[in-house]
């Protein structure tokens, strides 16, 4: 796997970010619970949703965050990581995960061409980004990375809460507040800054 270089700053906030009619910001307290063994399986059950609704134009499906690392606390919230040719063209993929269910809910052309979808529930968060994309790497590496030092994942799980707590209210002020453990992670995993 090619080593990304460590991530600048997403923009939360970027004006046009939220489609359709969903809330711009949270609308209950951000609550991290404790790792639930049947995120992989909500996992598979959404990956072969997502498989069956878009057969080889998925090109990568890949359960990423917190839920995907064993003993992790987590907001009760699978991500999954969906990879496509092209995420701008949104008439590639979107009206076959509408019909299965997910709607439009982020674009980030500004971040990747980052799009992110919801199911009904919202208990999943489906990113879709493009080939050879940094931040899915980053994805893959620190949820790799936190499956294999156990240390490292209750310093992360520590930090997330302490974030939660003091932005239980502000998803921007809550991804802020656990910022800085996320780096240093990724710096212990050999990420360093790009050129």
């Amino acid at each position: 796997m090619r080593m990304p270089p460590l991530p600048t700053p997403a923009p939360i906030d970027a004006p046009g970010r939220v489609v359709g009619n969903r809330p711009a910001h949270v609308t209950k307290p951000i609550a991290i619970s404790p790792y639930d063994p049947d995120w992989p399986g909500r996992f598979r059950r959404e990956q072969a949703r997502i498989r069956a609704a878009l057969g080889t134009t998925a090109l990568a499906i890949d359960h990423v965050g917190s839920t995907a690392v064993p003993g992790l606390a987590a907001k009760d919230r699978v991500d999954i990581d969906l990879i496509v040719a092209d995420p701008a063209d949104e008439d590639t993929y979107v009206p076959a995960l509408t019909e299965a269910g997910y709607r439009l809910a982020t674009r980030e052309p500004h971040w990747y061409e980052h799009r992110c979808l919801w199911n009904a529930g919202h208990d999943v968060n489906l990113h879709v980004f493009g080939p050879d994309c940094d931040e899915h790497l980053r994805h893959l590496i620190l949820r790799d990375w936190l499956r294999a030092h156990p240390e490292d994942r209750d310093r992360y799980e520590a930090g997330k809460r302490e974030a939660a707590a003091a932005n239980p209210m502000s998803m921007s002020g809550y991804v802020a507040g656990k910022a800085g453990v996320i780096l240093d992670i990724l710096r212990r995993a050999g990420l360093r800054p790009g050129k």
